[in-house]
């Protein structure tokens, strides 16, 4: 399925916002609409955005303070009384202080808990190694019932928190601290569990998610000037994997390229892996975090210093293809 998106550099909009912006966006929109939802937070509201409802809905809204796992104990009850709760902090927190709680209270009964996951990967930045969650994705699919989203931008964000409200069960939702690109217009449509072919193309596929999606488009410009026609997947959710359109690109070019702030364990990377070894085995590689923690620094600098741009997914196509010739 084609996306309302753009296909090349000059199409491309310039304007840029957090995708946590988005999920606070779309938490101000269920506070008016859907008198179920309650937010949880860690005493993070103002950075994970959830303060928008708290505004709006207070009575609706409650800071649990600085402790994650009790929060996911009381998101697991509130949502087996009916609530559809929403869980904000932290990514490094929501998955490493909560897996437990996570486990038994929420996945095991495939409760309504949606956990809000802002300021993931190493684009948090200056706040470094502590505070940079690398291996949520993995952490998540691991979880049985629970359904993992990585918006591309700000727009996906707002719409795939709506979506979460209505999906039955536990989501997971990965948000970013640093702007990005925004990608797409207020047409754009997205579904849980499908993913989306941004631009066509058949020598390479180049299958991302969340701020790689944006390095993975002007990947296939730089491509296209030398002549290679790449095709860009965004795979926003990466947990059900939409293998079927993944395994028809694959068919047609024969070369993967996995792109993803994330460790190339267990993320994105992993789960197309393990797929195309079942289904398609084609030649693969894997843009991403390479077992290593992450560091103190700019963002945009992080994301050279890991090889998580545009220029290194160029690099790791060319080489594919050689491999392929």
């Amino acid at each position: 399925m084609m996306a309302h998106g753009p296909t090349t550099a000059a199409a491309r909009p310039v304007a840029q916002a957090a995708t946590r912006e988005g999920y606070g966006q779309a938490l101000a929109e269920l506070a008016r609409t859907n008198p179920r939802v309650v937010v949880l937070d860690a005493d993070l509201s103002k950075s994970t955005q959830s303060a928008v409802f708290a505004k709006a809905c207070p009575d609706r809204f409650f800071n649990l303070g600085i402790a994650e796992p009790n929060m996911m104990g009381v998101a697991a009850g509130l949502a087996a009384s009916g609530k559809i709760v929403f869980a904000s902090t932290f990514a490094i927190f929501a998955t490493q202080r909560t897996m437990n709680q996570l486990f038994q209270s929420v996945c095991y009964p495939r409760l309504n808990v949606k956990i809000g996951a802002s300021h993931a990967g190493v684009t948090v930045g200056e706040d470094g190694a502590s505070h940079q969650a690398i291996d949520d994705i993995a952490l998540m699919r691991v979880l049985p019932h629970m359904t993992v989203v990585v918006p591309a931008d700000a727009v996906e964000a707002r719409l795939f928190t709506l979506k979460a409200a209505e999906w039955e069960g536990p989501v997971y939702l990965r948000f970013g601290r640093a702007k990005v690109p925004v990608l797409f217009d207020e047409g754009h449509e997205v579904e849980i569990g499908r993913a989306q072919v941004l631009r066509e193309g058949g020598d390479v596929t180049l299958v991302a998610c969340g701020v790689l999606v944006s390095e993975a488009l002007k990947a296939a410009d730089f491509l296209a000037a030398e002549g290679i026609r790449a095709e860009v997947i965004n795979c926003s959710t990466v947990k059900p994997l939409d293998g079927e359109t993944i395994a028809r690109s694959a068919a047609r070019t024969g070369a993967v390229v996995t792109c993803e702030e994330h460790s190339i364990i267990g993320g994105l990377g992993g789960a197309v892996a393990e797929f195309l070894a079942e289904n398609h085995p084609v030649r693969l590689r894997r843009i991403g975090v390479r077992d290593l923690f992450g560091q103190s620094g700019k963002a945009e600098e992080l994301l050279e210093e890991y090889g998580l741009t545009a220029p290194h997914i160029v690099r790791a196509a060319k080489e594919l293809l050689e491999t392929r010739r």
